[in-house]
């Protein structure tokens, strides 16, 4: 889900001054007994905002009572203005969340609701796993509405032309395909260095396979990450960085923007890039649809290494209920996750099945792709800078950032991520 634009994002916390967030009586007119339902979320652009908003028109169909008052943010942007609300104590009433530390820190400071009991009729029909990121203490903070990972995204012709006749499946074969591509004249990898989230992926995904994921939950309970295994990772992202596999400029470039990662990556320019199951659509919404020419891969085994090649990094959407939100709100989270109306954002290619018996409304076939990969998945580790607390998420974002820039060592990498780890 994500992801940023740190422009956008001062824009949206300037305009949040100007604005409240909060259910209760329709702002518009005072007399009215409508109950306002303020629901934020990260689905600015086709194919699924429209989706969105057909539910959100159908609800208030159904509840004449209700209304639906949206928010479409992109995703950095909507991280800073959730940031700027709750500080002042308050919470959208539905939002979008990814749980992990930040969703803690929600529950800890009484943000949000705790819907075990609101949603025990029909959670059941939720997948455990997907439900689980949202769970705390046997307690449940969020409702998914989607569960996905992040891979290698890849050009077929632009592999064929370097001689590369599948994909690689060990890191050795990896580092060797991208020397046959800077050989063949092609950019490897695009990688929106600006963002620096996208970039922490390929630390994150290195720890899991030379550490295994029970070293990075440890690490973070011990609030330690200055081990051998981890300034390994640091040291394989170096070699790869030492390679040069980036397209030019890619330490200003952002995500989504004409000029990005994935608008890089949708016109061709450059044969892979690290990223989620949104990545297709969006090369396609920022530049042009690969289609078939598009293929995808599982980040390759570490030989040595702890971790097992089946093990996912990713995560999925969710939706939190704020502390003050009405009980409409909870209604509304029903509604949108009966099977009937999962599949029709899940047959928008862009969202993976949570709701039970829709996985056959998978169609487009590149989230098929994403479907077959996690059904094999051994392990699943969230996404670091959601799974940790958001300082130590930032942390691990910007220091992978300046590993891959050459500003910073693999062991000064730990060594920061550890430092903000024990002020958290």
């Amino acid at each position: 889900m994500s992801f940023s634009r740190r422009s956008a994002a001062l824009l949206a916390a300037t305009a949040l001054l100007l604005a409240g967030c909060g259910g209760g009586q329709d702002e518009a007119d005072p007399g009215s007994t409508a109950t306002t339902i303020e629901w934020w979320h990260i689905q600015n652009i086709k194919p699924m905002q429209p989706v969105w908003e057909q539910l959100a028109r159908e609800f208030e169909a159904k509840n004449p009572n209700v209304k639906i008052k949206i928010t479409a943010l992109e995703n950095e942007a909507f991280k800073a203005k959730l940031t700027t609300v709750t500080q002042s104590g308050k919470a959208p009433d539905i939002f979008q969340t990814w749980g992990g530390g930040v969703m803690e820190q929600q529950v800890q400071a009484d943000l949000i609701k705790d819907l075990t009991a609101d949603i025990s009729s029909w959670s059941g029909t939720l997948s455990p796993a997907a439900l689980a990121a949202y769970q705390s203490g046997g307690k449940t903070y969020g409702v998914p509405y989607d569960i996905g990972m992040v891979g290698f995204w890849y050009n077929k012709p632009l592999f064929a032309k370097a001689g590369i006749k599948a994909p690689p499946v060990t890191w050795t074969e990896f580092i060797d395909d991208v020397k046959k591509l800077k050989a063949a004249g092609t950019t490897p990898i695009a990688l929106a260095g600006k963002a620096k989230w996208p970039g922490h992926y390929y630390w994150t995904y290195l720890a899991m396979r030379i550490a295994g994921l029970d070293a990075l939950k440890k690490a973070a309970v011990d609030k330690s990450f200055e081990q051998p295994d981890f300034i390994a990772a640091g040291q394989k992202v170096k070699e790869l960085a030492d390679l040069e596999p980036f397209q030019k400029g890619f330490l200003g470039a952002d995500y989504d923007t004409p000029s990005g990662q994935a608008a890089t990556m949708g016109n061709g320019k450059a044969a892979m890039e690290l990223m989620g199951q949104w990545s297709p659509n969006v090369q396609r919404d920022t530049s042009k649809d690969l289609g078939a020419d598009l293929g995808f891969f599982p980040f390759p085994s570490v030989e040595g290494g702890k971790g097992a090649a089946t093990e996912a990094l990713g995560g999925g959407g969710g939706f939190s209920v704020g502390a003050d939100a009405p009980p409409q709100a909870v209604d509304f989270l029903k509604f949108i996750s009966t099977p009937e109306n999962q599949r029709r954002t899940v047959e928008t290619g862009v969202v993976q099945p949570v709701v039970k018996g829709v996985e056959g409304a998978v169609k487009d076939q590149h989230a098929k792709l994403i479907t077959e990969n996690l059904a094999a998945a051994t392990g699943f580790q969230l996404y670091l800078d959601q799974a940790y607390p958001p300082a130590v998420g930032q942390q691990v974002n910007d220091s992978v950032a300046e590993l891959i820039a050459g500003t910073k060592t693999p062991e000064q990498v730990v060594q920061a991520i550890t430092a903000t780890a024990k002020t958290e």
